[in-house]
């Protein structure tokens, strides 16, 4: 492992550490692989390690007695393990209906990016996608690997209500809203899945590191498995491709 991490104390229980604050995999790597050493090494005294793209959270189940102390062993264990391991990533195939009802923003953003709407669809369905982090909302799904030609800035004024399942592009991300809430992202569709269920454990059924790409569906199609989801439980290994 060989970025130049920074590590500070968050509070009394937790310290931060972060990788060089861009979007790449190779950091996004390098995050989840620290993280996965961090949760063996300590698993009698630590309580969670959230991560971001670009930082992992250790949280402790106690006081942290000596911070220096914390922090020289999570250096330590940074710079002599091994960076060659290999990570689990799974393949997730989602549904999305990019018809009009659905992608309420589809018509101006293709005119701010210079695309057709079939382009556009075609395009954003085509490529797999990394999932780099979970949040601002419990299971909304940070996707990187937007083309360049999609990118987009989010909207100045950002709407009060986008509906649950909307696909939306901010940035040079994309992403999907697990439930109703306001939010700037440009919303080209939506998707009858699930994303953020309580019951379940764990309650979103991708995790960081795991690659997402689209499927094109109708509308029809959309409401009829939107139906099926509400009907029954949705057993998420049918979205799991074997690549």
């Amino acid at each position: 492992m060989d970025f130049e991490l920074r590590y500070s104390q968050y509070n009394e229980r937790s310290i931060l550490i972060e990788w060089p604050s861009i979007i790449d995999e190779n950091i996004l790597n390098d995050v989840l692989r620290f993280k996965a050493l961090i949760e063996t090494n300590t698993v009698k005294v630590l309580v969670n390690v959230i991560s971001s793209y670009n930082s992992l959270l250790v949280v402790y189940g106690s006081a942290i007695d000596n911070v220096n102390d914390s922090v020289l062993s999570l250096k330590n264990w940074y710079t002599n393990e091994d960076n060659s391991a290999a990570l689990s990533s799974r393949l997730f195939e989602i549904p999305v209906c990019y018809e009009e009802e659905f992608a309420v923003d589809l018509a101006a953003y293709a005119k701010a990016v210079s695309r057709s709407k079939d382009a556009i669809i075609n395009l954003h369905s085509s490529v797999i996608y990394k999932v780099y982090f979970i949040g601002f909302l419990p299971g909304f799904l940070y996707l990187g690997g937007l083309p360049k030609s999609l990118h987009l800035d989010r909207k100045n004024t950002p709407d009060l209500n986008i509906k649950k399942g909307a696909v939306g592009i901010g940035g040079k991300q994309t992403g999907i809203y697990p439930q109703d809430s306001p939010g700037g992202w440009h919303i080209i569709g939506s998707s009858p899945v699930e994303f953020f269920l309580p019951q379940e454990t764990p309650p979103c059924f991708i995790k960081a590191g795991d690659r997402v790409r689209f499927k094109v569906i109708s509308k029809s199609e959309y409401f009829e498995l939107k139906k099926r989801y509400a009907n029954a439980s949705m057993n998420p290994e049918q979205f799991l491709c074997h690549d």
